[in-house]
């Protein structure tokens, strides 16, 4: 099981939300490339990029860092999330050396896009669903649908997608704790490997999911809690190797 720093990236520096509203964030660094080597030096095995303004623009507008960033760690696997709508824009991602594109509003309003592009960049595909209650939202969580997550989530079984991010966000950057039932529900009914997200607070969180990682949790992704010194991403890690094994997964350039 793999502890995944994230790096949410709001006008070119990094940042964190309460609960996805862009009016109550907090800037944790000017300078995002700084911030991912200090997450590698930790020794990450993945990292977790989302474009706050991409997300709302509905295209990348921070795509220069996340690109820089790429550049600098050509070996780490990273993801990227946040106004992925085309296949022109994962196509660019995947050829600036992102390992995985994360499809979120796109897969909720145009479910056969997740499915072409599968097909057409097999192993470079994440689905990001996000809840409110059960229910996706869009549109950086602007909007909260009538969709509920594991239905959508099944959609997406035979597809070859290669994990789903799954955000409470009720729970995210509140430092609440982690919703361990929803997720470990989500992956056993879609049948697709999750990545939690939303609520880690501390090894807690990191133990009460790697206890149930074999149920289908291949990772955890964390930003306030490492941010804040709540959470330690080489003793985490380490925990999960304890727990779980050797998670380390290869880079997909």
């Amino acid at each position: 099981m793999l502890i995944i720093p994230a790096i949410d990236l709001k006008d070119g520096k990094c940042v964190r939300l309460r609960q996805g509203r862009m009016d109550d964030s907090t800037v944790f660094s000017d300078n995002p490339v700084d911030m991912a080597a200090k997450w590698v030096e930790a020794g990450c095995r993945r990292l977790h990029l989302v474009d706050l303004n991409g997300a709302f623009a509905g295209k990348p507008v921070n795509g220069e860092i996340v690109q820089a960033i790429a550049r600098a760690y050509p070996e780490l696997p990273i993801q990227i999330g946040g106004g992925i709508r085309s296949a022109e824009i994962i196509e660019a991602y995947l050829e600036a050396g992102v390992s995985q594109v994360i499809i979120g509003t796109k897969a909720v309003k145009e479910p056969d896009f997740v499915t072409e592009m599968c097909q057409r960049f097999p192993g470079h595909i994440i689905v990001g669903l996000d809840a409110q209650d059960g229910y996706v939202a869009i549109d950086g969580w602007a909007e909260v649908t009538d969709v509920k997550a594991v239905e959508l989530a099944k959609r997406f079984r035979n597809d070859g997608v290669e994990s789903i991010v799954y955000t409470d966000i009720a729970r995210d950057g509140m430092m609440q704790g982690v919703n361990v039932e929803a997720t470990v529900n989500l992956a056993e009914e879609a049948g697709i490997p999750v990545i939690a997200s939303g609520g880690v607070t501390n090894l807690d969180d990191i133990h009460a999911l790697a206890k149930v990682a074999d149920r289908g949790i291949l990772g955890a992704i964390t930003g306030r809690a490492i941010y804040e010194g709540t959470l330690d991403v080489a003793e985490a890690q380490a925990l999960c190797d304890s727990l779980v094994g050797n998670s380390r997964v290869p880079t997909q350039n």
